[in-house]
């Protein structure tokens, strides 16, 4: 018991609490706070990402004429309702002083929506507007992101900041990660599950994933109960110490954020994320249409290729640290991250020798075309005979059903009998690119802007930051799932490798102005002659502030020596 005492709640150093500002309970109760606001943080992006591999199969199933159009609504619904409520849920929360009420409600409405998902067989028609419905209020409860930064921030001293910021982007990514890497877990279920409620309501691959949600939501309602939960705010008092000021205003006034980075960063961070949700939202329909494979085989290849992608990424969070006392953050993030993330757009160009298989229905008729294929003819028609693969050791979660499945590219999608595919070599090296890049991205375009913003509180600007998150969220799967629609690979690819370069490029010009400035803080010495000559403004004796001073440094030398008044 006493070794996961030791592992899940932080004990203080002395140096911890040689500033005077907190108590050796009063840091564990905070930064228990902060673990939990970590939990919270992971949880939101699962609940966005665990139904990314899974909603195309789901949605087809439950509406076949639902189209991948209509996909990507689904999945922007989520960032759009995060992205409208996020204000009102930072404006309730500084209204009440106080973030538990907000993020209690918002984690019960989270559970209730999942339910809502995986609920979505018991309703008689309209399934894909039920779905959207769900996802929106998934996102409406991802409002308390904003709220969990702005407590970060206030929550963290300056020196203990870089360090929780790259936590949380960390926690994030992990649930970007690892939502899909659940879904393959609950892929064994199956298309048809097991029955659960008169033989209307079962719980399978697809509905297992919102069963999780809730679980998970409910845990995490808990954990905000007073019991575990202790708000305990330090960065306002820290700041008005450092800064010598006499009010948290003042000290505000005192620091002027350069804009110019900031919104660089904010604009960059919009990017990346564009990016990132865009490969998670088409990985599904994407190896389906260039390999041919089921919808269970999809999800099952998928997951497990994510799941590696998790681990890549975790490794890779672990060296940012390293790699930032080698190399300025700066060049870390341009290098590592930016440039990474291009080369795994610009490798998804199409390669092959070959258009994808084309997916048409055998009969008597198309089997008697004996017309070779050539490439870019000016053909009508296309027949592929592709069938369907047995592997044993993942046979038990294929269904009878799935044996009518039209494999391959849909003659819907024109660009499909043109177009060149895409070999599964390349979609891993893209894939690969993409986990080691989008952390070191978002990590560093996170720890760049809370350092730039210096040390007050960063609820306001963390917010506009998550907005900007929300809206490419929002936009990017309906954007380009569009794109992928109807122009093909070349221009959903081409056109993101261009984004990423020219952000990459923007971030390169404006480098100089990515290096956080350095904020002094004053000596005791300092403070007493501040004090002294707001209290005496005619001046003060030099050597009356001579002697003070040397009070001072002793006190600096021995802090055991401070008798703190009763």
């Amino acid at each position: 018991m006493d070794f996961l005492k030791r592992c899940f709640i932080k004990r203080p150093s002395p140096e911890d609490l040689a500033d005077g500002l907190e108590t050796a309970p009063e840091y564990t109760a905070r930064w228990n706070s902060i673990r939990i606001i970590y939990y919270t943080m992971f949880l939101m992006s699962l609940g966005f990402s665990i139904i990314l591999t899974g909603v195309w199969p789901y949605l087809d199933k439950l509406d076949p004429g639902a189209g991948k159009e209509f996909m990507g609504w689904i999945v922007g619904a989520n960032p759009v309702g995060q992205m409208i409520f996020s204000p009102l849920v930072g404006w309730w929360s500084n209204r009440l002083g106080s973030i538990r009420l907000p993020l209690l409600c918002s984690l019960a409405l989270f559970s209730i929506a999942s339910g809502i998902y995986s609920t979505l067989e018991l309703f008689t028609s309209h399934h894909k507007y039920w779905m959207m419905y769900s996802r929106f209020l998934i996102g409406v409860s991802s409002a308390s992101i904003a709220v969990c930064r702005s407590y970060l921030s206030a929550a963290t001293k300056v020196r203990e900041r870089t360090a929780a910021v790259s936590m949380v982007s960390l926690a994030q990514t992990l649930g970007f990660i690892v939502g899909p890497a659940l879904q393959g877990v609950v892929t064994p279920l199956g298309d048809h599950g097991v029955p659960l409620f008169r033989d209307k309501l079962y719980l399978n691959m697809y509905t297992a994933t919102g069963w999780i949600n809730v679980l998970m939501g409910i845990m995490n309602f808990c954990l905000f109960l007073p019991f575990f939960f202790k708000e305990k705010r330090i960065a306002a008092r820290e700041a008005m110490v450092q800064q010598g000021k006499e009010s948290e205003k003042e000290t505000w006034k005192a620091i002027k954020p350069d804009y110019v980075s900031a919104w660089s960063l904010i604009f960059a961070f919009f990017i990346l994320v564009f990016n990132f949700v865009f490969l998670e939202t088409l990985a599904t329909p994407l190896t389906m249409d260039m390999f041919a494979w089921t919808k269970v085989e999809a999800l099952y290849y998928m997951a497990w290729v994510m799941a590696v992608g998790a681990i890549v990424a975790s490794a890779t969070f672990v060296l940012i640290g390293p790699l930032c006392k080698k190399f300025p953050e700066h060049n870390v993030l341009l290098w590592g991250g930016f440039f990474l993330m291009v080369l795994g757009r610009a490798v998804y160009v199409p390669m092959s020798d070959s258009p994808p298989k084309l997916a048409i229905p055998l009969n008597k008729t198309s089997l008697q075309h004996t017309a070779p294929y050539v490439y870019a003819s000016n053909f009508t028609e296309v027949y592929s005979n592709l069938t369907r693969v047995e592997f044993d050791e993942i046979s038990t979660v294929f269904d009878a059903a799935e044996e009518s499945e039209l494999l391959g590219c849909p003659i819907t999608q024109e660009w499909c009998k043109t177009t060149k595919g895409m070999t599964i070599s390349q979609f891993l090296i893209g894939y690969a690119f993409t986990a080691i890049g989008y952390p070191i991205g978002v990590t560093l375009i996170t720890t760049i802007f809370s350092k730039i913003l210096g040390p007050r509180p960063q609820g306001t600007w963390m917010g506009i930051m998550t907005g900007s998150g929300c809206l490419s969220r929002a936009l990017g799967p309906v954007f380009l799932s569009t794109i992928y629609t109807k122009l093909g690979l070349y221009w959903t690819f081409g056109s993101t490798a261009v984004m990423m370069s020219a952000t990459m490029l923007w971030l390169w010009l404006v480098r100089d102005r990515l290096i956080p400035p350095e904020y002094d803080i004053p000596t005791a010495g300092q403070e007493l002659q501040t004090v002294t000559s707001k209290k005496d403004p005619g001046g003060v004796d030099p050597s009356e502030l001579e002697k003070l001073n040397g009070t001072a440094a002793q006190i600096l030398e021995r802090p055991d020596a401070i008798v703190k008044p009763s």
